[in-house]
């Protein structure tokens, strides 16, 4: 059973598009056109071509091509701000989509967005609301928060320990970091994430972290599982990893 994934986009398309290249190149020497990619989520948010991120990912669905989307946190805050009436993140209140350290006012000027720091939060939201297409909308929203194919569980951020798979909460799945990094037990599945930036993709003995910080421009990543094996995909072809620990 053959499964791709890949990390955390952040609207970096020319990334996306080339990382797509290594694994159409990747499953052409297989012979396996029906193989699912896996994208982990946070299509959104930081990088500057957000609108070309969610339009090429939106063909490729209407072309039936094998690819899955999950929700990451990025994702959900944006569809929450572009409701008719604003609305907060879920469980993070405290964040405003359109902070810095969020990153959503990139998000909004990839659609041509006047979001100029001296413009009332209510403008901007009108303006957003006339010029983010529907369909994108309609995407993030349909976001399923997880995706399960063999020995593998995916999800944008990690699951609660603990919990039952088939139970996570999808603050959880879109939010957790240290409860999930730090427990070393087995989860009953390889858990397959993204949301927390690392130097480059590392296999544990109970997850695999895919994100490698595209949306600080660094590379974007991208895996290939079979089985128990779990390879990158690279410009050289397939580079087999092995478990910390």
């Amino acid at each position: 059973m053959r499964t791709y994934a890949i990390g955390d986009i952040h609207g970096q398309i020319d990334l996306l598009t080339e990382v797509h290249g290594w694994i159409e190149e990747d499953r052409a020497g297989t012979g396996d056109a029906a193989a699912p990619v896996v994208h982990v989520g946070d299509f959104v948010d930081r990088g500057a071509d957000v609108r070309s991120t969610l339009d090429y990912l939106i063909a490729g669905q209407s072309r039936a091509e094998p690819w899955v989307f999950l929700k990451g946190n990025h994702d959900r805050m944006m569809w929450h701000f572009l409701q008719p009436e604003e609305l907060p993140d879920p469980l993070r209140h405290d964040l405003h989509w359109l902070i810095d350290v969020v990153g959503g006012r990139p998000s909004l000027q990839s659609y041509g967005v006047d979001v100029s720091k001296d413009r009332a939060i209510a403008d901007i939201h009108a303006e957003a609301r006339e010029k983010v297409p529907q369909a994108h909308l309609d995407f993030l929203g349909a976001l399923p928060a997880t995706y399960r194919r063999g020995g593998a569980f995916f999800c944008h951020a990690g699951i609660r320990p603990g919990v039952a798979l088939e139970d996570q909460a999808e603050d959880d799945l879109v939010w957790i970091r240290k409860e999930f990094h730090d427990d070393t037990r087995d989860h009953g599945a390889l858990i397959v994430h993204g949301h927390t930036p690392i130097d480059e993709v590392t296999l544990y003995a109970n997850r695999l972290n895919l994100d490698t910080g595209a949306a600080y421009g660094k590379p974007l990543s991208a895996v290939v599982i079979e089985g128990d094996d779990v390879f990158q995909i690279t410009t050289k072809g397939r580079v087999a990893l092995r478990a910390l620990g």
